[in-house]
């Protein structure tokens, strides 16, 4: 009866101890298992080779790191004194955590993370010890080593902008919230599922190996939430042009009248145009339609190596000056307003110097959003600029006749990794979850190609030479000169931005011939730009002109909420009376399929 009651009792608290060792020890043996045939993936790919790789960016920081340890090296004394000032930090961190130890309470912390570092919001970072002294000593050392490298003489400031970039990728891999151990949540979520975590991690690395090219992708959304057409990139219209390089969308009125004059956006080619077309409530392209603008934009192919030899001179003529033509002719407006962003405003700005040179006045106003025309200030894109690297970017390219779009991926999460890479090897890696669905990574990881010959140009002469700014860039035989472009523009800076930072765009604003309107919104390169007015998020700041960024912020009104309103006012009064909504079906050219197009569903 006694043995009855047991069986029916099932198996006691020991029984369950020795099921999760048992258990424990099956993942363990799974992840070994798994870990064996991920090493011997990245051991036979070799993680990639050439420009923007691992390899070849630990290459770069080996160097620029190595000089700036030579220079204090070299002087031992002020060494021995930095080095002190640290060992002073950490013995405070050594005496305090020993306070608390031994139950005192109130004690402060000697560092504490800033203000959105989201790394160490787990409330054990703060609450247990042992994750606050490996918190407390990291960022500790971080700063310490930050500050060793603004303060190194001896070394040019290019120089130690490189070197404060590559210590930030190194000092962002190091952080004890990206190892399992030293990382609170993993560890709890490693002892609730027996390791389950871990091995299930390892099975996203092997995943994403998988799916990736030569260099490894981190999925950082799920890929398989976003369609383009479904429910991305939605608003309706149709193709009404294309050529090699582009197909034009004209898009379906939502309004019973439209503004006169026409409106086409160029988007960069280095990404998909539908980043201004999101999912319905964040499209700009939606919103900029139920104003009354007849909304065109450039959908850019993702071109292959039979596109190698396209030039910027090519993006110019085929690419806008082609798109002009055919809204000219299926509008039957001789001007209209051009949109640019990013490169693709950088593509407008030159464009529209050659078009002054020639004295083609077709187009009207022009609007900048996080755009460059001079590059002297570009951020921290400038590190992967210089002749040694674009000789090898071109070598490479050279021989595939195009660039990878996960390699200019690559860079554009290396500009941020504490954001862009290491979370999402905590979430997916260590923590084994699947990452979140988000139309905008979805975006971001649908990348593109780009042709050898328009990229190797584009770097050099605007990236590495500046000559644009200069007024020495020459395309067709034209000397182009933006003091010659005396047209209307808007020009929208981010203040977050790390790839068109708003010192750079400001200063590129102050080339123009004609009157601009110089706006800054909060956020960065994305976020400062698709910011729908319904989400009530950030803010912009519009000012008087001045002589430097930071006298015209010192004057500057400050906006809650969204800028779209605001360029959409100064927009109306440049397009004219209202007239009847265009159908895109209904105009001389005739609509070759709806949008959003073939060519941006082409992927990699």
């Amino acid at each position: 009866m006694q043995e009855k009651n047991k069986d029916v009792r099932g198996p006691g608290a020991e029984e369950q101890q020795v099921g999760q060792w048992d258990q424990l020890a099956r993942n363990m043996v799974r992840l070994f298992d798994q870990g064996t045939k991920v090493l011997g993936t990245l051991a036979e790919r070799g993680n990639g080779a050439g420009p923007y790789s691992m390899a070849a960016e630990a290459g770069e920081a080996t160097k620029v790191l190595g000089e700036i340890t030579r220079q204090w090296v070299s002087e031992p004394g002020k060494l021995a004194a930095a080095q002190n000032e640290l060992f002073k930090d950490y013995a405070e961190l050594w005496g305090r955590s020993v306070r608390r130890y031994l139950g005192e309470e109130d004690v402060k912390p000697v560092v504490e993370p800033e203000p959105g570092d989201n790394r160490f919001k787990d409330p054990d970072w703060s609450n247990t010890q042992f994750f606050d002294f490996w918190k407390q000593a990291y960022l500790l050392t971080a700063r310490w080593a930050e500050d060793l490298t603004r303060k190194t003489e001896g070394v040019d400031d290019k120089t130690k902008k490189r070197a404060l970039f590559y210590l930030e990728q190194m000092l962002a891999a190091f952080s004890p919230s990206n190892f399992a151990l030293t990382n609170p949540e993993v560890v709890r979520a490693t002892l609730a599922t027996n390791a389950a975590n871990l091995v299930q991690g390892m099975s996203h690395l092997a995943h994403d190996l998988e799916q990736s090219k030569d260099l490894l992708r981190i999925s950082q959304t799920d890929l398989s939430a976003f369609e383009v057409g479904r429910n991305l990139a939605i608003t309706p219209g149709k193709v009404v042009f294309q050529n090699e390089l582009i197909q034009l969308i004209q898009y379906s009125p939502s309004t019973e009248e439209v503004f006169e004059r026409p409106l086409l956006i160029v988007p960069p080619w280095i990404n998909k145009f539908y980043i201004l077309d999101l999912v319905p409530e964040k499209s700009y392209i939606k919103w900029a339609v139920a104003q009354g603008f007849t909304v065109f934009t450039v959908s850019w192919v993702n071109p292959d190596a039979k596109l190698a030899q396209k030039t910027f001179e090519d993006y110019m003529h085929e690419g806008i000056l082609a798109a002009v033509d055919a809204i000219t002719k299926q509008t039957g407006q001789k001007q209209i307003n051009v949109l640019g962003y990013c490169v693709g405003g950088t593509l407008l700005g030159t464009t529209l110097a050659y078009m002054a040179a020639k004295k083609h006045n077709r187009i009207a106003s022009a609007t900048f959003l996080a755009a460059q025309v001079d590059f002297s200030e570009a951020g921290d894109l400038l590190v992967f600029i210089d002749d040694a690297q674009l000789n090898s970017l071109e070598e490479m390219m050279a021989e595939q006749g195009y660039l990878d779009g996960s390699r200019m991926a690559a860079v554009f999460n290396m500009l941020r990794p504490r954001d862009l890479i290491w979370p999402y090897v905590v979430n997916n890696y260590l923590l084994g979850k699947k990452p979140f669905p988000f139309d905008l990574l979805y975006w971001n990881a649908d990348s593109t190609r780009l042709p050898a010959a328009n990229h190797a140009f584009y770097l050099r002469e605007f990236y590495h030479l500046n000559r644009l700014s200069k007024g020495e860039l020459k395309l067709g035989g034209v000397k182009l000169d933006l003091k010659r472009v005396k047209i209307p523009i808007y020009e929208l800076a981010a203040r977050e931005d790390h790839i068109a930072p708003a010192s750079s765009v400001f200063i590129g604003s102050k080339l123009f011939g004609g009157p601009v309107r110089f706006v800054m919104s909060g956020s960065g390169h994305i976020a400062g730009v698709v910011n729908p007015p319904t989400r009530n998020k950030y803010q912009f700041w519009a000012g008087t002109p001045a002589d430097s960024l930071a006298e015209w912020v010192k004057k500057a009104t400050e906006t809650p909420g969204s800028w779209w309103p605001d360029w959409g006012a100064w927009l109306a009064a440049l397009s004219g009376p209202k007239v009847p909504a265009r159908d895109p079906a209904a105009g001389p050219l005739k609509p070759i399929e709806d949008a959003p197009g073939s060519y941006v569903r082409e992927r990699l």
